[in-house]
């Protein structure tokens, strides 16, 4: 399977020191490949559909909180952030 580029994007209701939080943070960084290039936005390399990442991510975080799951191409722009997609590696 060739693996695929999703943008994951999240509002928390409760505080980012909130061990929701970290756990949010440890299920995406478990992801092949990762990278935060801002706060609350993450790339990651997985074969599993948008779908999939969604439930797996819902499952650690409130009924309230909001995730936003989009599969990417390599067409983006940016301003002040590497160039490199997927610096952060597993």
């Amino acid at each position: 399977l060739t693996m695929k580029t999703y943008l994951i994007s999240y509002d928390l209701t409760k505080p980012d020191s909130n061990a929701e939080y970290t756990m949010l943070i440890k299920m995406i960084k478990s992801a092949n490949r990762w990278s935060r290039p801002l706060k609350s936005l993450w790339l990651i390399q997985t074969d599993l559909s948008s779908l999939d990442i969604v439930n797996q991510l819902k499952s650690v975080v409130d009924i309230k909180d909001k995730i936003y799951v989009t599969e990417i191409t390599r067409n983006w722009a940016s301003i002040n952030l590497s160039n490199s997609l997927l610096v952060g590696a597993n």
